[in-house]
C-alpha cells in the first residue's frame, strides 16, 4: 500500500534536498511513489505548492529557482548565450530581459512568470564553449564570452538577428573567438568576426 503524501512534508523534503526544479519522474523517485501518484499529487497542488513551468517540469512555488537555472532546464540541452550572455559580460551596454540560450534542438521560445526564454538552434559540432558557473550556490551552464559573441554573430550573419552597433570587444580573446567561429564552418561568419577584432 502506498503512503499518503502530505504537502508540508513534501515541501520540506524538496527544500532539504535542494530540489527546486523537477519532473514527475524525479518526484516519483524522491518520494518512492508510483508515477501516477506523483502526477496526481503535483496536479492537485499546482495552485498552492507547485508552479508548472511547462509540461513535465515543475518548481516549488515558495522557493523558485533562478531564471538562469530555469533557462537551463526549461529546454535541454541548452546553455545561456547570445544577447543575454553578452549583457552579463558587459560586451553590450543594454540590459537584456529575454533570457537567450543556444540549443541543438529546434528553435523555441517560452514564457514563464512574465519572463521570456528564447532558444536558438546551432549546429551540433558548434555546441561547445560553455562552462558550469556557480551562481547563488547553483550550477548554471553559460557560454564563455567569446562563444556568446560568435553564437550571436552567427545569427547576425544569417540575417536572423540585428547587429548591435555598440558591441565592446576589448575583453575578447581574438584567437579563442576565431577558434569558435571555425566550428560553424561558415566563411562569411569568420569574415564578419574578423572585421570586429
Amino acid at each position: 500500500m502506498e503512503r499518503k503524501l502530505k504537502p508540508l512534508i513534501v515541501q520540506k523534503v524538496l527544500e532539504e534536498k535542494g530540489v527546486r526544479l523537477f519532473s514527475p519522474e524525479e518526484f516519483r523517485r524522491i518520494f518512492s511513489v508510483t508515477l501516477r501518484n506523483a502526477q496526481e499529487f503535483i496536479k492537485d497542488h499546482k495552485a498552492d505548492l507547485f508552479l508548472k513551468l511547462r509540461n513535465g517540469l515543475y518548481a516549488l512555488r515558495h522557493s523558485l529557482p533562478s531564471e538562469l537555472e530555469i533557462a537551463n532546464r526549461l529546454y535541454s540541452p541548452s546553455y545561456i548565450s547570445f544577447e543575454y550572455a553578452l549583457s552579463l559580460y558587459g560586451l553590450i551596454p543594454e540590459t537584456v530581459y529575454t533570457i537567450t540560450s543556444a540549443t541543438t534542438l529546434s528553435t523555441r521560445s517560452f514564457e514563464v512568470e512574465g519572463r521570456r526564454y528564447e532558444y536558438s538552434k546551432i549546429k551540433r559540432n558548434a555546441y561547445r564553449g560553455y562552462f558550469s558557473d556557480k551562481r547563488d550556490h547553483r550550477i548554471v551552464l553559460i557560454a564563455e564570452p567569446e562563444k556568446a559573441l560568435v553564437d550571436y554573430l552567427y545569427f547576425v550573419d544569417l540575417k536572423l538577428k540585428a547587429l548591435n552597433e555598440r558591441l565592446s570587444l576589448r575583453k575578447i580573446k581574438r584567437h579563442q573567438a576565431i577558434r569558435y567561429a571555425l566550428l560553424f564552418q561558415r566563411k562569411s561568419l569568420l569574415q564578419l568576426l574578423k572585421s570586429f577584432l
